[in-house]
């Protein structure tokens, strides 16, 4: 069983509390940029094996002609899907479970032709509006902790190796992986008021 999912990070930077110099605030700078770069990752919820894709999205501004976000999207799903079926192929004798979201990219008919040339692979549609079932959720929140947050790049580039920097973290400590993906999730305590 593999949990999948895709998630974006933006080239301007997200804010979160840092440590810092006792009296002296931190200043992360920012600029005026809407490119984004789509990460498709598969984690074996046993090994901890990712399996990932990068896909650089360009502003409104900068995209080319007659190739749409989401058949984009699909291209990218469908290259990620051959990437798993080599990663489990189907001489192995196990099927491969993949949950996935309602997303638009994930309903094409190359990926009808990829599931239909790869039988070992298939797909679970989970209920809409429901990320909390989808355990690769915890990885992105502490993958964006680790690479964009706090951090202003001026390339793409930059922001690219950043992330590939921490997705080889931890593809070479999958213990650490598994330990995210397999905690109980916090409860959040009861607040109690005197009446």
């Amino acid at each position: 069983m593999l949990s999948q999912d895709e998630a974006r990070f933006p080239l301007v930077p997200t804010l979160r509390a840092t440590r810092g110099v006792k009296g002296h605030r931190p200043v992360v700078g920012t600029w005026d940029n809407k490119d984004v770069v789509y990460s498709f990752a598969a984690v074996n919820m046993v090994t901890g094996h990712l399996t990932t894709r990068l896909l650089e999205s360009a502003a409104a501004g900068k995209r080319r002609r007659g190739h749409s976000k989401t058949a984009r999207s699909q291209q990218a799903f469908a290259a990620h899907l051959r990437d798993i079926a080599r990663a489990y192929p189907a001489a192995l004798g196990k099927p491969v479970v993949l949950p996935i979201d309602n997303a638009p990219w994930h309903q094409a008919a190359a990926i009808t032709e990829i599931l239909a040339a790869h039988p070992h692979l298939r797909l679970y549609r989970l209920p809409s509006y429901s990320p909390q079932l989808n355990l690769v959720e915890r990885f992105w929140r502490v993958l964006r902790r680790r690479a964009p947050h706090t951090r202003l790049f001026t390339t793409m580039a930059e922001l690219r190796a950043a992330l590939r920097a921490s997705l080889c973290y931890f593809q070479t400590m999958r213990h650490k992986g598994l330990s995210l993906l397999h905690s109980p999730r916090k409860k959040k305590a009861a607040k109690f008021t005197a009446a």
